[in-house]
């Protein structure tokens, strides 16, 4: 059967700093353990084997918890993606499972046949065919990896505060880098456009207009960005959009408030920083724990002509004032 690596749970410092720079989106898409099994502690033939992703910011959080146990660890091969999103691709799914099960001969190396996978791998996961594929039985885990000690103290028991799902201001808050730097990937450029765009076509060459649009395009994208993540529960509205565009509005009073301008430029930005704070805040339905496939597309329907609209006008009331 050959050996299994073995890890630890404590995480290193490289780890951590790998860790915080993945959550700022820098080779987020490249975090990956080699799928496989892996033996946590020093585990035997009736240790739990608990499944998880490759994406490494999973495995470690599922490791870190583990402390003192002595457990197997099964990484799928999800192409480093983490095991809510893999699951709604059947990347975290049934075949995938069946194949890493046969391909570590899982079934030699215990003696009892329990596989113990992440609730949020449900939706990609049916247990009864990897019953059939496999001749394990799947139990599913807590909800959070912090919740499996309990969870395994108590037989596999989980308690109902285990299954709930939450969304609090920390997990929020640890979402808005990985929502800004995209947003920022955009937004720079095109502030920079607006600088130059204003040398060019404003009347005796100013920099202001320019540097006024590009401001509020700026504060537009760090307001969706971090304030919407941060304020999600409080703004008003269902649909992310909705809650986008009353962020866009108290964004837009305080900007105008701090640099007041014209009335053509002042509308320009009101528009612009309302269209895109909508666009944002509507963007986070990806990282939330309770949006579906069909009511993003259904919103995007809804809401996307208006937001395109909203940055048409902005830029044509800018050329205007621009003109004048």
């Amino acid at each position: 059967m050959g050996r299994a690596p073995r890890v630890g749970s404590e995480l290193s410092l490289g780890d951590r700093l790998h860790g915080c720079k993945v959550r700022w989106g820098w080779g987020r898409y490249d975090y990956t353990v080699v799928p496989g099994l892996y033996a946590l502690g020093r585990p035997d033939a009736g240790s739990p084997v608990l499944v998880t992703a490759n994406y490494k910011l999973s495995f470690d959080a599922l490791r870190r918890e583990l402390k003192g146990h002595n457990l197997w660890l099964l990484s799928l091969d999800t192409n480093g993606i983490n095991v809510w999103c893999a699951a709604g691709k059947r990347t975290f799914g049934s075949e995938t499972l069946a194949r890493a099960v046969r391909s570590s001969e899982l079934a030699k190396l215990v003696k009892h046949r329990t596989l113990i996978l992440p609730q949020l791998g449900a939706p990609g996961v049916s247990a009864h065919l990897v019953k059939r594929l496999t001749g394990f039985t799947v139990v599913w885990g807590p909800l959070r990896s912090a919740d499996l000690p309990a969870f395994l103290a108590a037989g596999g028991r989980a308690r109902p505060a285990m299954r709930r799902v939450e969304f609090p201001l920390r997990q929020r808050a640890a979402l808005a880098p990985m929502e800004l730097m995209p947003a920022l990937k955009y937004a720079l450029p095109l502030a920079a456009l607006m600088v130059a765009g204003s040398w060019l076509l404003a009347a005796g060459g100013r920099w202001g207009p320019g540097l006024f649009m590009a401001g509020a395009l700026l504060w537009a994208a760090v307001s969706g960005a971090v304030a919407g993540p941060l304020l999600l529960p409080w703004l008003p509205g269902r649909a992310f959009s909705a809650k986008g565009l009353g962020l866009g509005m108290l964004a837009a009073a305080i900007y105008l408030a701090v640099w007041p301008a014209p009335p053509l430029p002042a509308w320009a930005a009101f528009f612009l920083i309302l269209a895109v704070c909508s666009f944002l805040v509507m963007n986070f339905t990806g990282s939330s724990t309770y949006t579906s496939l069909s009511g993003v597309r259904k919103e995007m329907r809804r809401y996307m002509p208006w937001q395109a609209l909203g940055a048409a006008l902005a830029l044509g009331l800018w050329f205007w004032a621009l003109a004048g």
